[in-house]
């Protein structure tokens, strides 16, 4: 193998799991692809199409994409709990999910308000609704539950960089990492102009959790800044750590670089702009020598956080156009794996993300024809990658690389 490239569309599933109904019952019906395919009926992603979109898809949507027989595809559930970016992204590089630790951040405020309090920054308690406060910093940085994702599992520290260095916001953001015990806390701003901006997009869930809803707030629009923090996820388990000991080096481009650990890869952090995160892609693929190259595409989830399915659909064109230069660039013993790491259906009627399949869309020269079939967990994606390369298994996985082998001439 010489490169193995991932291109994770972010929140692009393909069908609520089978067991929504009893998880996320909100999600049931969810199917990002579809309603969208049947939304825009003359939308043609002829990429991915022929990478065998519609075979995934497993129906035909009322649009003028079609199935293709020579197309390696299959599908995968997620292993972990709800449908989380980070965990999605640890799953995919190996790692087998435990339960999430339920918290709402009402309960770890007053010890993180301390914490901070200790270490000189200003910290002022700001009530949304009787009981449920969030902490403001400084002024200018909020930190509450995530709303955008499933409740208690996520707290963000939302910064308006108008007024605040990322510095200073990344700062915050460990003191309240070092804090608490819940999967995953991101730090993240933009220019949003007045600091009025975070306290108007202030809400509130189910009685029980507070914070900042990060899409209106409109740090996504400008200057977007973002850095994950998670807990209790074994690096030396994963694939770039098994990679490492072959001597072949793992490249993350994007939202991924953000959320995994890679000390002795290439890592491009910080970056949510499709076409950069895409052209950087290109670039690595032609690159001498073998490589793991995996790209998380963020604006799909994004445009699906806005509900927005206009955005959405407009995102996918200008994805699908960067994949056909992709597979100019490579040669007899390259590969492209294109997924997803849950769904962001922007029909389904609420703004976070959706328990769904993810579609597995594979390319290798001269491999036509190979059903993957319906894999339980994300992390066959990585016993693959390994595999690929005579690496270490990583710590969760089956590989299905014997499968794409018997589809070669």
């Amino acid at each position: 193998m010489n490169k193995f490239v991932v291109i994770v569309l972010d929140g692009f599933g393909i069908g609520a799991m089978d067991d929504v109904v009893h998880q996320r019952p909100l999600d049931a019906g969810a199917n990002t692809c579809g309603h969208i395919l049947k939304k825009y009926r003359l939308l043609r992603l002829p990429t991915l199409e022929k990478l065998g979109l519609i075979n995934a898809l497993g129906f035909q949507p009322d649009n003028v994409m079609h199935p293709n027989p020579a197309a390696n595809y299959g599908s995968a559930n997620l292993q972990h709990q709800g449908a989380d970016s980070f965990m999605g992204h640890q799953e995919i590089m190996g790692t087998r999910p435990n339960a999430p630790l339920l918290m709402p951040f009402s309960q770890v405020r007053d010890q993180v308000a301390q914490a901070l309090d200790n270490a000189g920054f200003r910290v002022e308690p700001v009530e949304v609704q009787e009981g449920l406060c969030y902490l403001r910093v400084n002024d200018s940085v909020a930190i509450g539950d995530n709303l955008e994702t499933d409740p208690g599992q996520v707290y963000n520290v939302t910064a308006n960089l108008d007024a605040i260095d990322f510095a200073t916001v990344r700062a915050i953001g460990d003191i309240v990492r070092s804090q608490v015990q819940v999967g995953r806390v991101i730090v993240f701003g933009g220019n949003i102009g007045s600091n009025d901006a975070l306290h108007n997009a202030a809400q509130t869930s189910a009685k029980t959790y507070v914070g900042i809803n990060a899409p209106k707030s409109g740090v996504y629009q400008h200057g977007f800044t973002v850095v994950h923090l998670g807990y209790g996820v074994d690096q030396s388990q994963q694939v770039a750590a098994s990679l490492h000991q072959v001597g072949v080096p793992t490249v993350l481009i994007g939202k991924v670089a953000d959320i995994v650990i890679n000390p002795d890869g290439i890592n491009y952090q910080g970056i949510a702009d499709s076409t950069e995160i895409l052209q950087l892609t290109l670039r690595e693929a032609q690159r001498p020598g073998p490589a793991f190259i995996c790209t998380n595409i963020q604006e799909t989830d994004l445009a699906g956080h806005a509900e927005d399915s206009d955005r959405y659909a407009e995102r996918l064109q200008l994805i699908d156009t960067y994949l056909a230069q992709l597979l100019t660039l490579l040669g007899h013993d390259d590969a492209l794996l294109v997924m997803a790491d849950h769904g962001n259906d922007p029909t389904i009627g609420h703004a976070r993300h959706t328990r769904e399949k993810v579609p597995l869309l594979f390319w290798r020269s001269g491999v036509q024809g190979v059903y993957l079939g319906e894999r339980s967990t994300l992390a066959d994606v990585g016993a693959t990658v390994c595999d690929a390369f005579g690496a270490p298994a990583p710590q969760s996985g089956h590989s299905f690389l014997s499968q794409l082998n018997k589809g070669q001439p």
